[in-house]
């Protein structure tokens, strides 16, 4: 697991009106640190850091350096301002290297999935993050799930994935992952054949009923 190192604020005024829009007018994003059984800690970063962390993918360890000393944490959440979309506050989770922490990663599809090539069926990717437990330097940036053999009647469902070493995936073993469907009018027009079929027997029926009466008569 990649690991960036980050500089950080101590925040002595942390709830103070103003502070924080003080704060991101230079630039600034207030966070907290918490967790790990030490008291939370208030900080705040550059706005820039921000984006090299999450450019380099999710759940990468944030080495925080402070006047105090440094902390190794994930960013578990960014909140973002509701009309602007910018970063208002961060939460930074603290992380012991030898202690293994669940997390949530994005599952992301390799291959190309033949059925539905070959009859121009949809791949519907139902899951898209699993949540997992591992040490922290083991967290990989997403899980992949090959589409190549899947088919109308085999689906991948979370106990099928293959979770890479050190890493176990949690959760209920038999939601989907990802299964194809067929278009809708090949659906319907395939849901509606039996129905027809029986619809039309009886008529079948009746008019060579009636033609082997006429024929009698004669």
């Amino acid at each position: 697991m990649e690991k960036i190192k980050v500089a950080a604020q101590a925040r002595q005024k942390a709830g103070v009106r103003g502070e924080l829009s003080k704060l991101r007018a230079t630039k600034q994003i207030p966070a907290v640190v918490y967790g790990a059984g030490k008291e939370p800690v208030s900080i705040s970063i550059a706005e820039k850091d921000l984006i090299a962390v999450q450019k380099a993918g999710g759940n990468v360890i944030v080495e925080i350096t402070l006047p105090t000393g440094t902390e190794q944490a994930i960013i578990k959440e960014v909140q973002y301002h509701v009309v602007k979309d910018t970063p208002i506050h961060i939460d930074f989770q603290r992380v012991s290297m030898d202690h293994a922490i669940e997390t949530v990663v994005p599952v992301v599809l390799t291959g190309e999935c033949a059925f539905a090539k070959a009859n121009g069926a949809i791949v519907d990717h139902v899951l898209r993050e699993v949540t997992i437990k591992c040490l922290p330097a083991d967290i990989p940036h997403h899980i992949e799930v090959d589409v190549t053999n899947v088919t109308i009647e085999k689906h991948v469902s979370v106990a099928d994935i293959k979770a890479p070493k050190g890493v176990t995936i949690l959760g209920e073993g038999d939601r989907t992952v990802v299964h194809v469907l067929m278009p809708k009018d090949e659906a319907s027009a395939a849901a509606a054949a039996p129905a027809a079929d029986a619809a039309a027997q009886p008529e079948l029926s009746a008019t060579k009923g009636k033609k082997e009466e006429g024929e009698a008569k004669k």
